[in-house]
């Protein structure tokens, strides 16, 4: 039976010659992302947030009337600037409240504002059906954006003193800039659609990483094979060589896990939906964050054949040539 094979054994697509270009629309994005960031901000969950997390179902109706569902929050005196918001099928929502300073540990508190609101809302929607309350204190939701930040940022560090011990410092500063290249454009993603950021998308991104950090030292692997074993090929050849050879395995390896991903992303569970976007997007930007993004760093950081291989000096000649060996 012959293999599949969806990426032939003599492909040569010449990467590295849209280099330049496509590596500015990278900085583009980049800061197009960081611009949505400071905009737009984060929609943090409650586990950034803090507060109260009340989703709702309202049965029997097939749309939630979020308009209705914020006037009604909102007339309520302990509640002030409720987040409503669908969360999966049409007729759910997410009501997100902040606890006043005075409420802060005061479990007794959160609970009476979830049955005010709840209370509320029944009285003109008897079907209402609670499927989940969540209460953070703001102190705890600090420390938790603090804990992620430092997880996100100390992940990136380690992986590139990883990089510069196993290889040379040019390529850990490549896959550090891959790396942010990754991060940078998922959070553009929360921000320009306002999807709910909170301790699963953390989760997520230090999985983006791992994949692409993946991905990166394959490439990086072929690239210090091939700077030994071919020392004359210019640089963005050699590149393109390596980019090619391993071709193959970046194909399956992203198609095996699109596979699995698509149905989580379209039919699985609304909980999971953030999580799992965050993931297939990761997916391709840490595929594409490989080839132009750490590889032609390298050019550009002066790495050659002598990176891994020592040129002979005149000293050692003279040194093989009393050996006996030619000059």
């Amino acid at each position: 039976m012959k293999l599949l094979k969806l990426v032939p054994d003599d492909t040569n697509i010449k990467f590295l010659k849209w280099r330049v270009p496509f590596f500015v629309v990278s900085i583009a994005l980049i800061i197009a992302s960081w611009a949505l960031v400071a905009v737009n901000g984060l929609n943090y969950g409650v586990d950034f947030a803090g507060g109260q997390e009340i989703r709702v179902t309202f049965v029997g109706e097939a749309e939630a009337p979020v308009a209705e569902i914020r006037e009604t929050v909102d007339a309520l005196p302990a509640v002030d600037n409720p987040v409503i918001q669908r969360f999966g099928e049409p007729n759910q929502v997410s009501i997100r409240v902040v606890l006043p300073p005075e409420a802060e540990g005061d479990k007794e508190f959160a609970d009476r504002m979830t049955q005010e609101i709840t209370a509320a809302l029944e009285t003109d929607h008897p079907n209402l059906r609670i499927d989940g309350v969540d209460s953070v204190s703001g102190k705890v939701s600090g420390e938790f954006r603090d804990d992620a930040a430092f997880a996100l940022i100390a992940a990136m560090l380690a992986v590139a003193v990883y990089i510069w011990i196993r290889f040379e410092w040019q390529f850990g500063v490549g896959a550090l800039f891959a790396l942010f290249h990754d991060v940078s454009l998922t959070l553009g993603m929360f921000a320009l659609f306002q999807l709910e950021f909170s301790l699963q998308i953390i989760a997520a991104i230090l999985a983006i990483i791992g994949y692409s950090l993946n991905d990166t030292i394959v490439v990086y692997d072929r690239i210090r094979e091939n700077l030994k074993k071919y020392r004359k090929m210019p640089m963005p050849e050699l590149l393109d060589l390596s980019v090619n050879e391993t071709l193959a395995r970046t194909v399956m390896t992203s198609l095996t896990l699109l596979i699995a991903l698509l149905p989580l992303l379209f039919v699985g569970p609304a909980s999971l939906f953030g999580l799992v976007a965050a993931i297939t997007l990761g997916l391709f930007v840490g595929t594409y964050s490989s080839v132009y993004m750490s590889a032609p760093l390298l050019v550009w950081l002066g790495v050659n054949s002598s990176s891994f291989v020592r040129e002979e000096s005149a000293t050692d000649r003279q040194d093989r040539a009393a050996r006996g060996g030619e000059v």
